[in-house]
């Protein structure tokens, strides 16, 4: 289990660096669209591949930080239900939900994406659009962004296995006691 967990730390300290790092896209698509804008509307210019850019940034940050969002349990949860459970139920139910249902959403996702992003590549296909960019880098991102959710998904698998065998302790519940001791 030792290999595993670090195994689990890598995958952990990629994902943290891709997602830290993918951040600044963000910042690179608004300044593109400020830019543009102040094009558009003061000079009566305007590029479709600037336009492309921001949507490119847009989903190369959405996608790529996926995993990052992961890691920091900070992805969508329906809590209705969830945080009643006792800690053990609810890491029952990660483990689960990550085997039946993420890992194989991922998985069919890399699967169905990946012919085509190649097929865009091979072909050089570019946007329809007067002046766009080429769509291999957009499509390339979808298979990428999955596996990388997909890694960080075997990486919390693992994590929550080892809290269940008492082998890491549970970051969730040492938060929760902090938190009680603050309430005190």
């Amino acid at each position: 289990m030792q290999i595993l967990l670090a195994l689990s730390r890598l995958i952990d300290s990629v994902n943290t660096f891709i997602g830290k790092s993918v951040s600044w896209l963000l910042l690179a698509a608004i300044l593109i669209s400020a830019v543009n804008a102040v094009m558009r509307k003061a000079f009566s210019i305007s590029s479709n591949a600037w336009l492309e850019a921001q949507w490119y940034l847009f989903s190369a940050a959405f996608l790529l930080a996926a995993a990052y969002t992961l890691l920091r349990n900070e992805h969508v949860r329906v809590d209705l239900v969830f945080g009643t459970l006792s800690r053990r139920k609810q890491l029952l139910v990660e483990i689960f939900g990550t085997i039946l249902f993420l890992m194989p959403f991922c998985l069919v996702t890399i699967w169905l994406s990946w012919p085509i992003a190649m097929d865009k590549l091979a072909s050089g296909e570019v946007s329809n659009n007067t002046g766009g960019l080429v769509q291999w880098p957009a499509w390339l991102l979808i298979p990428i962004g999955f596996t990388l959710l997909a890694l960080q998904g075997l990486s919390e698998l693992i994590k929550r296995i080892a809290i269940l065998g008492g082998l890491i302790p549970d970051p969730v519940a040492e938060a929760d006691a902090e938190a009680a001791a603050l309430v005190e």
